[in-house]
């Protein structure tokens, strides 16, 4: 058979087309999701202020605690294991971690509404409803990652559009009503919508029991990648309460509202991690000597691109338009932008790598990597608040997030030498 004058097989090039497809998928998918996110965090600070803004941001960062813990139980061992597998044995899985996201998410839930109750006022009813909600919520996020794992990315991303259409007239009626627990229930609701179109896109329901089973057969991975995910989540969780205890809740805003301005870029950085680990997991079955590459070139890529965003932000985005999305919040926020940019650059570096060692199911040195990056994120966004608030707290954390990415690399290459010997490795013979 001739070579097509590319000098690549046929074979090779369906290959490339096929991959190129699936995280075209992700990109998308994630494209919707965060900007979904980010018009919410808009219309919230430009209704609520810089005050209620801080509140939302809590019951937010909560949210993203649950979701974590779902994460590392359900999702991450589902992506690990059951990408490119069998249909009978992907649904099999997929009953078993959609019955362990909607656990996850009833525990989580019920703390919560303890919590809420315990608290009281706005914040404590803004927790009450987020209680509510969290067990549906897991599952749509759950959906999402098991229709990666089987390939079939634009599933998820007609899930995502389901949940952005549903939310629209949740919105108008939280506008409404203008108040912290009105835009959780609207969000939330409208992603319960989502939670439920993904059971006829599945064609499958969650295992009632299956949850057992699956933490005793992926307990290796799920104890390790939950620990992983909630030293992230917890780093984050407790760096917002640390900055509002120490320097005040409008000062939780204003790091939210950098947040939001690097957000659409973070739909690039999270819609590469949805289809990163099932990628690598097929690169390591297929060519494991190709994996440290893969790796290598799929940070670098985020990284230069966060780099491009940010640069953006600093010199094209005038003040009139940065007022426009966010109010009052805006002029604080825009002096975050380059420490939030470096942070999301190297983040985006060590996602390659934490891709590689968790398709290679290096969860015990993933595990250490993430402990030292979020002991160093805790460290610094605490210890800049309290010499610089807000704009202290991010420079803190854009110090430890590089600190994070080059743990995780060195972490990598020794796994990658253990199995193959690292193209990186060879370069530098």
């Amino acid at each position: 058979m001739p070579t097509p004058p590319s000098g690549r097989s046929p074979l090779r090039s369906r290959a490339a087309g096929a991959l190129v497809r699936r995280i075209s998928w992700g990109l998308g998918d994630q494209a919707v999701s965060s900007l979904t996110n980010f018009a919410i965090g808009v219309v919230v600070a430009r209704s609520l202020g810089g005050e209620e803004f801080g509140v939302f941001t809590l019951a937010w960062v909560t949210y993203t605690m649950a979701l974590n813990l779902a994460r590392g139980l359900a999702s991450d061992p589902l992506t690990v294991r059951f990408s490119d597998v069998s249909h009978a044995s992907w649904q099999d899985a997929v009953r078993q971690a959609g019955s362990t996201a909607l656990l996850t998410g009833g525990v989580t839930g019920a703390l919560a509404l303890v919590g809420g109750v315990a608290f009281g006022g706005p914040i404590g009813t803004a927790f009450v409803v987020l209680g509510f909600l969290l067990p549906p919520l897991m599952l749509q996020d759950c959906w999402r990652f098991a229709f990666f794992a089987a390939g079939r990315g634009g599933h998820a991303l007609v899930n995502d559009l389901v949940w952005a259409a549903a939310l629209v007239p949740a919105m108008l009626y939280a506008s409404e009503h203008r108040s912290v627990s009105a835009y959780i229930l609207a969000w939330g609701l409208s992603g319960t919508v989502a939670a439920a179109v993904g059971f006829v896109q599945a064609r499958l329901l969650p295992k009632p029991g299956g949850t057992r089973a699956w933490l005793r057969q992926h307990r290796d991975l799920g104890v390790r990648f939950t620990a992983e995910n909630l030293s992230t989540n917890a780093s984050g969780q407790l760096r917002m309460y640390g900055v509002g205890a120490i320097a005040g809740l409008v000062e939780v805003g204003t790091i939210r509202g950098a947040e939001l301005l690097v957000g659409p870029f973070l739909a690039l950085l999270m819609g590469m991690n949805l289809v990163a680990v099932p990628e690598a997991a097929r690169v390591l079955r297929r060519a494991p000597h190709r994996l440290s590459r893969f790796c290598l070139y799929l940070g670098g890529g985020q990284a230069l691109a966060a780099l491009a965003w940010g640069a953006g932000l600093l010199l094209l985005l005038p003040d009139e338009v940065g007022v426009r999305l966010l109010g009052s919040v805006w002029e604080p926020a825009s002096a975050l932008i380059l420490p939030a940019t470096l942070s999301v650059a190297s983040a985006g570096f060590a996602s390659g790598g934490a891709a590689g060692l968790r398709a290679l199911g290096a969860a015990r040195r993933s595990l250490r990597a993430q402990l030292v990056t979020s002991a160093a994120y805790l460290i610094g966004g605490l210890g800049g608040a309290a010499v610089g608030g807000a704009l202290g707290s991010s420079w803190g954390v854009a110090a430890a997030t590089l600190i994070g990415a080059v743990v995780r690399w060195a972490y990598l290459l020794a796994a990658v030498r253990e199995i193959a010997p690292s193209p990186i490795t060879q370069a530098s013979r």
